[in-house]
C-alpha cells in the first residue's frame, strides 16, 4: 500500500474506532446517570453498547495495524486470541440484538403482562446465556481445532507466522452461521413484523382519541412504538453491515479459506465493524430520551460542571415539583407575591411568610 492511501486508510480507521469508543461511553454514562433510562430494555441496550466498546478497545486496534501493516507480528497465541474475542463479541452483539427483539415484542403484543413476562432474573439469566453461547462458539472450537480443515490448531505452523485468519471448515462454517447469524435474524424480521402490526393499529387507536387535544403529553404507548420504530433501525443497520459478511463466512467454509482474501474480505469485515459505531448514532438521532440524555452528559462536559448537573431527571423532578406546587396555589385562589426584606427575597402567600 504507498504511503498516502495508507495515511488515509489508516486515518478513517482511526475515527471509526474513536466513534465506537466515545459513542458507546456514552451510551453506558447516559443509562447510568440519568433514570429515565434506566429500564430493563435498556440494561440489554448497555450489554450491547458493552459488547461494542470492547470490540473497539480489544479487537479494532490489532485490525487496524493488521489492515494497514498486512502482516500479523504478534504471535500465534496472540492471534488465536484476537480472532476468538472478535468471534466472541460479534456473537455476542447478534445475540443481544435478538434478545432486545423478544423484549419489544413482549412489550408491544401482551403490555399487561410484559412485567410478568420480562422480570430482571429473566434479563439476568438471558444476558448470562448471551455470554456463555458467545464463548462457546469463539474460544472452545478454535482452541480444539474445530473450525480448521484437520485436527490442528489454526495459525501455529511455521507459515502462518505472518498472517492471521480465522479458519472456516463446511462444517463450523454452516453451525456457526446458522446459529449466531441467519437464525437470529429470521426470528427478529418475524417478531419485527408482527411489533409493526400491532403498533399500527394501536397508533391508528390513539391518535384517533387524542388527536381533539393538541397540547396534551404524547401517551405512554405512542413512546413505547417510537422506541420499536428505533431499534428496528438499529436492526436494520446490523442486516446491512453484517449480512456481506456472514455471506462471505459461509463461502469460504463451503468453497475453501483462500478463496476471498485481500480488498473484498476487508471491505465486508469493517463494514460489520462500523455497526458497532452506528449503534450510539442511531440511538441519539431517534430516540428522544437517549438524545436529551446525550445534550445533557455533553453539556456538562463542555462546562465542565459537577456531577450532580448531570442528572437531567432530578432536576427536571425538582423543577416540575416546583411548578406543581406553584400551579396549585394559584388554582385554590391563593395570591402569590414576591417581596424583598432586609435584601433578602420573600414569598407571600395568604398574608403567610415564606422564606
Amino acid at each position: 500500500m504507498d504511503l498516502p492511501l495508507q495515511l488515509l486508510v489508516g486515518s478513517c480507521l482511526a475515527i471509526l474506532i474513536m466513534i465506537t469508543l466515545c459513542g458507546n461511553i456514552i451510551v453506558c454514562l447516559a443509562v447510568t446517570l440519568d433514570r429515565r433510562l434506566r429500564s430493563l430494555t435498556n440494561c440489554i441496550i448497555v450489554s450491547l453498547a458493552i459488547t461494542d466498546l470492547l470490540l473497539g478497545l480489544l479487537v479494532l486496534p490489532f485490525s487496524a495495524f493488521y489492515e494497514l501493516a498486512k502482516e500479523w507480528p504478534f504471535g500465534s497465541t496472540l492471534c488465536n486470541i484476537y480472532t476468538s474475542l472478535d468471534v466472541m463479541l460479534c456473537t455476542a452483539s447478534i445475540l443481544n440484538l435478538f434478545m432486545i427483539s423478544l423484549d419489544r415484542y413482549f412489550a408491544v403484543t401482551t403490555p399487561l403482562r410484559y412485567g410478568q413476562l420480562v422480570t430482571s432474573s429473566r434479563v439476568a439469566v438471558g444476558l448470562v446465556v448471551i455470554w456463555t453461547v458467545s464463548l462457546m462458539v469463539s474460544f472452545l472450537p478454535i482452541y480444539l481445532g474445530w473450525n480448521t480443515n484437520g485436527t490442528a490448531v489454526q495459525n501455529t505452523a511455521p507459515s502462518c507466522n505472518k498472517e492471521c485468519m480465522l479458519e472456516v471448515n463446511p462444517v463450523y462454517g454452516l453451525v456457526d452461521a446458522l446459529l449466531t447469524f441467519y437464525i437470529p435474524l429470521v426470528i427478529m424480521c418475524i417478531t419485527y413484523y408482527q411489533i409493526f402490526k400491532i403498533a399500527r393499529e394501536q397508533a391508528k387507536r390513539i391518535n384517533h382519541t387524542w388527536c381533539g387535544s393538541s397540547n396534551a403529553p404524547m401517551p405512554p404507548m405512542v413512546k413505547e412504538h417510537k422506541a420499536t420504530v428505533t431499534l428496528a433501525v438499529v436492526l436494520g443497520a446490523f442486516i446491512v453491515c453484517w449480512f456481506p459478511y456472514f455471506t462471505v463466512f459461509t463461502y469460504r467454509g463451503v468453497w475453501g479459506n483462500s478463496k476471498v482474501k485481500g480488498t473484498p474480505m476487508s471491505i465486508v469485515l469493517w463494514l460489520g465493524y462500523a455497526n458497532s459505531a452506528l449503534n450510539p448514532i442511531l440511538y441519539g438521532t431517534l430516540n428522544r430520551d437517549f438524545r436529551e440524555a446525550y445534550q445533557h452528559l455533553l453539556r456538562c462536559w463542555r462546562t465542565g460542571g459537577p456531577r450532580s448537573s448531570c442528572l437531567p431527571c432530578l432536576q427536571k423532578a425538582q423543577s416540575r415539583g416546583r411548578s406543581c406546587r406553584q400551579d396549585q396555589g394559584r388554582q385554590e385562589g391563593k395570591p402569590l407575591k414576591l417581596e424583598t426584606r432586609n435584601g433578602k427575597e420573600t414569598l407571600l402567600i395568604d398574608g403567610a411568610l415564606k422564606r
